[in-house]
């Protein structure tokens, strides 16, 4: 919300090439209470005014010799990249109202004024403005922290990705489909393993036998979207040599709690796993 203070001290700049308005009009913002409050009667002045001092709200005369108010805000629309016009038009002439509204302004008071229209009026669009500036100020803070924690966010995932290369011999993401979108780690090598970053998929060319029953209750875990430890499954590849290998996997969902994938860690367990296999004793 807008508090009286912050209304009071809002900038504004009276334009008028009548001093006898000018005057009228700034003596009855300073009884007002209004602070911050600049005239000028020479219109071709005021887009370098409003460069340097950023008005919160412009008074203008649209009927001046020389540059009217209607050329005047085509020259301040060039400096508001918004196209937001703190303009409030004075016109003794009715049919530019509608004229001065679609060129840009936000509001219009007729001659001969009328001194409590014109204070209500300016109370209403400095409120509107200083509310306008208070969401912009806000929209810019919060683009910052979202470029702050996503930058965050990237570092916690390098450091998360790098501890789990140190811990693992491979990384792994999914998407939703199923389809691989991130590999890291040499486990295409040990494998002989090639995968199609086009398509998402890992083909085995070399005619590996990998065990079934285990490779379904891999899948079940993951069409479940649930998450799975240390979970070991096993192939013959085609030396013969039977591998095993350890996957552990988290199901992934972004913030308005769609699932978005998998991500996890594996690891060759073939020398551990056969070191604990117990063999049969010889009668």
């Amino acid at each position: 919300m807008i508090n009286l203070s912050e209304i009071l001290n809002a900038s504004i700049l009276i334009v008028d090439d009548q001093e006898a308005n000018v005057q009228l009009l700034q003596q009855m913002l300073i009884e007002a209470g209004y602070q911050s409050i600049s005239t000028t009667m020479d219109p071709t002045c005021v887009c370098e005014l409003h460069k340097k001092n950023q008005y919160d709200l412009i008074l203008l005369d649209l009927q001046m010799p020389g540059m009217d108010g209607f050329q005047v805000m085509e020259g301040l629309k060039v400096l508001e990249i918004d196209r937001y016009l703190p303009v409030l038009v004075i016109t003794a002439q009715p049919d530019h109202k509608l004229r001065a509204l679609a060129a840009g302004a936000k509001d219009f008071v007729a001659k001969p004024f009328d001194l409590i229209e014109v204070k209500t009026r300016i109370h209403n669009m400095l409120e509107v403005r200083l509310l306008y500036k208070k969401l912009q100020n806000y929209n810019k803070v919060l683009e910052q922290t979202v470029l702050e924690r996503t930058a965050e966010l990237r570092e916690s995932e390098a450091r998360f990705r790098r501890l789990t290369e140190l811990s693992s011999d491979w990384y792994w993401e999914q998407d939703e489909t199923g389809h691989f979108t991130k590999i890291f780690g040499p486990v295409l090598e040990m494998l002989g393993l090639r995968f199609d970053a086009s398509l998402g998929y890992i083909r085995d060319e070399h005619g590996a036998l990998w065990n079934v029953r285990e490779r379904e209750q891999l899948e079940e875990n993951l069409s479940s979207r649930r998450p799975f430890l240390d979970f070991v499954y096993s192939r013959t590849n085609p030396s013969g040599l039977l591998q095993y290998l350890m996957v552990s996997g988290e199901p992934m969902f972004d913030s308005a709690g769609r699932f978005t994938g998998y991500r996890g860690t594996g690891k060759d367990v073939t020398e551990t796993m056969s070191n604990n296999i117990q063999m049969p004793e010889k009668k």
